[in-house]
């Protein structure tokens, strides 16, 4: 099983200069943890063209630990791809827990939907259709959601990380908890930019100055850890 589910992780997010000390890591302390279900879905999304955009598991496992850390019931979702982070967060809040999740693309969650459903909490997820920014706004209109979430996972369009952190600062309880994804950018943020591939270079001078951002501002307290792409954790002050 564990053979399996090393194929099917690779190649690797991870930003370890070992690829060996990433498979160790992985093989050690993730996998062996890992549900079922999140390995079927990862089996699902491996076939994808796009299956790189999947959260690493490393990362779903430091967010299942959040999770648990801070409580969470109630959380928000922007960018859900196949759903792997979806239904980790599914799976880990208690059985009244709820998910609000956002995608301007329903097909590929529609991918994940059969491994969710199979894992019985399918109810537990309000799928979105739509761009993010609207439906926040939206939330923000009724006072009631105001400060209400536990936790947010944003793995979005990157021109738009600060402005759904301004919206999660509002919607996020004091102690809840953001998690944005791809912050270090295939550690692109620390090459020259001579060295970074054509392709990469706006993701890469878009998550700078979010970076930079994130770490000036007074109202969270941050962590940035280099599982997967780099995740940065956020947790509001006030």
């Amino acid at each position: 099983m564990e053979q399996n589910a090393k194929m099917v992780s690779s190649p690797s997010k991870g930003l370890l200069q070992s690829e060996d000390l990433y498979q160790y890591i992985q093989e050690t302390s993730v996998f062996p943890r890992e549900p079922e279900f999140l390995k079927e879905l990862r089996r699902v999304t491996a076939s994808h063209p796009r299956a790189m955009m999947a959260t690493s598991p490393d990362a779903g496992q430091m967010m299942a630990m959040l999770l648990k850390l801070v409580n969470a019931k109630k959380t928000i979702e922007v960018g859900v791809f196949t759903g792997y982070s979806l239904l980790l967060t599914a799976l880990t809040i208690p059985e009244d827990g709820k998910i609000i999740a956002i995608d301007v693309n329903r097909d590929p969650f529609d991918i994940g939907l059969p491994v969710i459903k199979k894992a019985g909490v399918a109810d537990k997820i309000d799928f979105i259709e739509s761009e993010a920014l609207p439906v926040l706004d939206q939330l923000l209109q009724n006072h009631e959601n105001e400060g209400s979430f536990d936790f947010a996972f944003v793995d979005a369009d990157k021109v738009n990380y600060w402005n759904y952190h301004e919206r999660l600062m509002k919607l996020l309880k004091v102690g809840g908890v953001a998690v944005y994804d791809n912050t270090l950018w295939g550690g692109s943020v620390a090459m020259p930019v001579a060295l970074v591939p054509e392709f990469m270079k706006p993701g890469r001078q878009l998550t700078i100055e979010l970076n930079k951002l994130l770490a000036a501002d007074q109202r969270v307290q941050i962590s940035h850890a280099s599982v997967g792409d780099g995740i940065t954790i956020c947790r509001r002050l006030y």
